[in-house]
């Protein structure tokens, strides 16, 4: 009796101490297991926090990225055997209370995410004196399960898996620590140093160089979309860009005088060929040792003033080159010097002369600033903010990895305001990029933030910014890879990418735009350009205005034409569909995957993608219309157009698609062929979409949207809402704006157009739309605000 009595008491005290190895918080639970405490919180019903500390050593961290402040939220916790699991309304997550491991499944039990046993690892680590860790954590993904982001890269690859990735900020490489599953999950990694992504088919991993903890965001939004708008709930959402910065965009690097800048404006004017922006790159203010003293120094730009009127007295905007380092003899330099807030790393330019190669013998003496310093952002923006007084509209901030030049191990330790370099380098240009943004719109009410910029981080999107893809290099296989390097930037949460179009450095084209085949490469890429949320043609070597290839009836300079006006003609589809970024959390440039994720064969195709929701866009990325002339001894490239080829398109499944410039249907799940002639590429529109066409202009806001063409595809129901405001302030945020909502009902063959919601100062109040069908039936409503039906 008195053994079985003392059975009964040991299994009680067992049950008792096995019941407190978790105690339930607010948020989530805590638990101590080998050593490591590990906390979930939730932040959402489909937001979850995993936090992992060694030796239950207290987290002190405010995220760089993460805006949400957990939510309240209801969940229940149940314990069966060693597992816990935590219940919200979207998630289920268990935590393995012997091993640590976590498991995420979806409330209904599909399971969606799982880590590996085992594969957190803690190495210790001194950084720069302080005694933190090397942090790792392994999952284990399906098979056969896709993921996407990662930030920009330029591999060609659209699915991330099999990949092995540094994510260190570079010149052409954005590091973003957040990937999301074709199964509607999606992971961010809050870690800021330079971190090793390894995907093979053991498992998963992150790994970074420095953390006090293992700290990462688990979403989950069903879809695609639903992830993003996940991670954007987290981060910050995107604002809206003005109208403006959606036309057509021309710079080089450099316009050497602001003689030459104000005439390529005339010059575009003159030939009636829309555009709308011009960039001042480097060196308006001088030498090196002036390096971005954001002053016109230089004797070429004796009127800045006058520059800006004359830019604008022509309708176009202008934004100027600020870069993330000073020259010695800046003001800059000698104030931010003096509190200690410039780095000693080797950085762009190396040499006080400007001669190629630099001369190192002559040393720049040019440091990059501590941007992760509160005050000395104020000191940036305290000088930059006089660039506005002289009526430039926009910065093109550039360097902002920054360049890191010849690097050293201790560079790393560079004492910055928040640690070591080392700990916080991937966070540099969400924070310079974000001291911009948030000293203007403190400033200015009237003018809405826009930022082109090199680089970017988790969280960039809500500060005005639209990333390009660097100093990339002229050639066809570049083209092609810039499709899935702006789509996976896409996935990644931040929804405005560009690239320089033609590339800015000519490479192999000796004979610069002279060169047939580099016309027909600059061509393809307009016409991959004014499929991106912004277009815009720069390099390096050779000028890229539209004059310096041809006139009018050359056959490049035609196509250039052709598609810069169809960019402008798209103004109100794309205007509509910014909006939705910003108040749906949509996305411009869109994978596939996206929308067809049923159809497998999307999941891995990397030259076709959505621009908004209805437009399928497949880029011309090889020669068709140059051969080679001449004989053994000099052989060279002409232009040959006898002979027109043809472009093979993946249509999805499951919809009927139209080809834009026929109309002509097809079924979803095949392949069709495109004749793609140099002013052609194949171009196919949803069924069920709805599209709205803008009047010929030569800038964004020339003419009103009096007076639309809208185009119909039939084959499925469908939606669209036409979106308008101000167009560059951020009273919308107040509620002016105006929406349009035209609904297509498939079955009855009828087009309704709903009351309008909202209003705003000089909203159209009366205007007419022409309603088109691919058979070119068409119909003519005259609309004033009240609900309108057209049927056909």
């Amino acid at each position: 009796m008195k053994f079985i009595y003392l059975l009964f008491v040991f299994i009680i005290f067992n049950a008792g101490t096995y019941a407190q190895s978790f105690q339930k918080t607010d948020k989530g639970i805590k638990a101590d297991i080998g050593g490591n405490q590990t906390e979930i919180q939730f932040y959402s019903p489909s937001i979850a926090r995993i936090i992992k500390t060694p030796g239950g050593k207290p987290l002190k961290k405010e995220s760089l990225s993460v805006i949400l402040r957990p939510e309240k939220t209801n969940f229940s916790t149940r314990q069966k055997g060693h597992t816990v699991t935590l219940t919200s309304k979207d998630l289920n997550i268990m935590l393995n209370l012997e091993s640590g491991d976590i498991s995420f499944a979806t409330a209904s039990g599909n399971p969606l995410l799982k880590e590996q046993p085992n594969g957190v690892t803690f190495t210790p680590f001194n950084d720069a004196g302080n005694n933190t860790y090397t942090v790792s954590q392994s999952f284990i993904l399906d098979k056969d399960e896709p993921i996407y982001g990662l930030g920009q890269h330029q591999r060609g690859n659209l699915n991330q898996r099999n990949q092995k990735y540094r994510l260190e900020q570079g010149n052409t490489e954005d590091a973003i620590t957040f990937f999301q599953s074709i199964k509607g999950y999606g992971l961010f990694w809050d870690n800021y140093s330079p971190t090793d992504f390894t995907d093979n088919t053991d498992m998963t991993t992150f790994k970074s160089d420095v953390g006090d903890s293992v700290d990462y965001y688990f979403m989950y939004g069903n879809s695609s979309d639903g992830v993003i708008g996940k991670m954007r709930e987290l981060t910050g959402t995107a604002p809206m860009f003005p109208l403006w910065t959606f036309g057509f965009w021309q710079s080089k690097e450099r316009y050497k005088s602001q003689t030459e800048i104000v005439d390529v404006v005339k010059k575009y004017r003159e030939l009636g060929v829309p555009l709308d922006g011009i960039i001042q790159d480097w060196q308006y203010w001088g030498s090196n040792y002036l390096w971005n003293a954001m002053d016109f120094l230089n004797a070429e730009f004796p009127a800045p003033e006058k520059m800006t009127d004359d830019i604008h007295a022509m309708n176009a905007h202008i934004i100027i080159s600020i870069w993330s380092s000073f020259g010695p003899k800046t003001k800059q330099y000698r104030e931010l010097d003096e509190k200690g807030m410039l780095f000693n790393f080797a950085t762009w330019p190396q040499s006080g002369s400007d001669k190629w190669p630099p001369n190192r013998d002559y040393p720049s003496g040019v440091r990059v600033y501590d941007a992760y310093n509160p005050e000395a952002r104020d000191i940036y923006w305290k000088y930059a903010s006089t660039l506005l007084n002289k009526g430039i509209d926009g910065w093109w901030m550039d360097s902002t990895e920054p360049d890191h030049l010849d690097a050293k191990p201790a560079d790393y330790d560079t004492e910055t305001y928040l640690g070591s370099f080392r700990k916080v380098r991937n966070a540099y240009p969400l924070m310079t990029v974000g001291g911009v943004y948030e000293h203007q719109r403190k400033a200015i009410s009237d003018k809405r933030v826009f930022i082109l910029t090199r680089s970017a981080f988790a969280g960039q999107q809500r500060y005005g910014a639209n990333t390009w893809s660097g100093d990339v290099t002229s050639s066809w296989e570049t083209l092609t890879n810039q499709i899935p390097t702006g789509l996976n930037f896409s996935l990644s949460g931040i929804p405005y990418w560009n690239s320089d179009i033609g590339g800015f450095f000519l490479g192999k084209f000796r004979r610069k735009i002279e060169d047939p085949e580099y016309r027909e490469l600059y061509t393809r890429w307009v016409e991959f350009g004014a499929f991106c949320p912004m277009m815009r043609s720069h390099g390096a070597d050779a000028p890229r205005e539209i004059y310096q290839f041809g006139k009018k009836g050359d056959n490049v300079y035609d196509a250039i034409e052709k598609f810069i006006k169809l960019r402008y003609s798209l103004l109100p589809y794309i205007y509509s569909e910014s909006r939705a970024i910003t108040a749906n959390n949509s996305s411009m440039m869109r994978a596939l995957m996206m929308d067809f994720k049923d159809d497998k064969k999307t999941w891995e195709i990397t030259n076709e993608y959505l621009f908004g929701k209805s437009i399928l866009v497949n880029p011309v990325t090889e020669p068709m219309y140059v051969k080679e002339s001449g004989n053994s001894q000099n052989k060279v490239m002409v232009e040959d157009f006898t002979n027109v080829k043809s472009t093979q398109t993946y249509l999805p499944t499951g919809i009927n698609w139209y080809d834009f410039w026929t109309g002509e249907k097809f079924l979803g799940g095949s392949t069709v062929s495109k004749e793609t002639p140099l002013d052609i590429i194949p171009l196919y529109i949803k069924g069920g979409s709805i599209l709205p066409i803008g009047p010929d202009v030569q800038y964004a806001t020339e003419k009103k949207w009096d007076n639309l063409e809208i185009r119909v595809y039939p084959g499925a129901d469908g939606t669209f809402i036409l979106y308008e405001d101000e167009f560059d302030n951020y009273n919308y945020e107040k509620g002016a704006y105006s929406e349009i909502k035209f609904t297509w009902n498939d079955a009855s063959k009828t087009l309704k157009i709903s009351d309008r919601k909202g209003s705003f100062n000089g909203m159209i109040q009366n205007r007419k739309f022409v309603i088109v069908l691919p058979s070119g039936a068409k119909k003519e409503v005259t609309y004033n605000g009240k609900n309108s039906k057209v049927k056909f």
